[in-house]
């Protein structure tokens, strides 16, 4: 089991130093979240590159749905290209929350699925190099630029996306198989119903080599033992709640001592 550190946001060079402790400590991935307004995910990323050398980078998670997947192909390529194949596309729909704000963008449950289905499909041809596309959210030919074809991730054929699927619906799990990893999402989660939804994956295809199942919780309270039992392969901590200044110091104490005894 590897193990990364989502990090509670707060000041821009304060984040960054918490990433280059967590590379130093022997973290395996740093995460930031992304929201409609406030720093900038992937522009923080790509300091985090750049003083890193060890850990991979992403967020947790992109709301797909509410980015325009080209730009965000972009974003993610160019992260990877400087952290020498490190980036992580962790995706879902969006939250819809009134304490979140509103932003005027797509709430409809259905539409966001199509929309977060369309723009994998937008990133996967992008990075493989493909650049048309006819598909039913999006479209574009990028064709007149053909040095564009070059542009390209360092992992190949792409780096990780992981997206989240509910158990146990089938549509939003058939969304996983297309991916690289699983954010599990379900109604009462458990490591019984994680391991019921790996043997889902694996009976229609999936849990291919490399493939991750993706937990979260914060340690030393909560153990990742029976996830890891389970099939999980990352266990990300976690520490939500309002990101306040003894949000960060709590942060900062836990990356300094360590990961988790795998």
């Amino acid at each position: 089991m590897r193990f990364g550190f989502v990090l509670p946001g707060g000041p821009v060079q304060e984040q960054l130093e918490l990433a280059v402790l967590a590379d130093d400590r022997g973290w395996d991935g740093v995460f930031v979240w992304e929201a409609a307004y406030g720093f900038d995910a992937w522009s923080l990323l790509t300091a985090m590159a750049m003083r890193t050398t060890h850990v991979r980078l992403g967020t947790m998670l992109t709301p797909l749905p509410w980015r325009r997947p080209w730009k965000l192909a972009s974003q993610v390529a160019t992260v990877d290209q400087l952290s020498n194949g490190r980036a992580i596309l962790a995706v879902g729909l969006g939250a819809v929350d009134p304490g979140l704000g509103h932003t005027s963008e797509v709430t409809d449950r259905r539409e966001r699925a199509d929309l977060l289905d369309d723009g994998i499909d937008v990133i996967d041809k992008l990075w493989r190099g493909v650049l048309t596309h006819a598909g039913a959210k999006f479209e574009f030919d990028l064709t007149p630029r053909t040095d564009l074809a070059s542009f390209r991730p360092v992992q190949q054929p792409r780096p990780p996306i992981w997206v989240v699927g509910k158990w146990p619906h089938p549509k939003s799990m058939r969304r996983v198989l297309r991916c690289d990893g699983w954010l599990p999402y379900m109604d009462d989660i458990s490591p019984e119903g994680v391991r019921d939804g790996i043997e889902w994956l694996r009976a229609n295809g999936g849990m291919t080599d490399g493939f991750d199942v993706i937990t979260e919780g914060e340690t030393p309270t909560e153990d990742p033992k029976p996830w890891a039992d389970a099939g999980c392969t990352w266990w990300l901590e976690s520490r939500w709640g309002d990101f306040d200044n003894i949000r960060i110091a709590e942060a900062r104490e836990r990356i300094a001592a360590g990961p988790p005894v795998s």
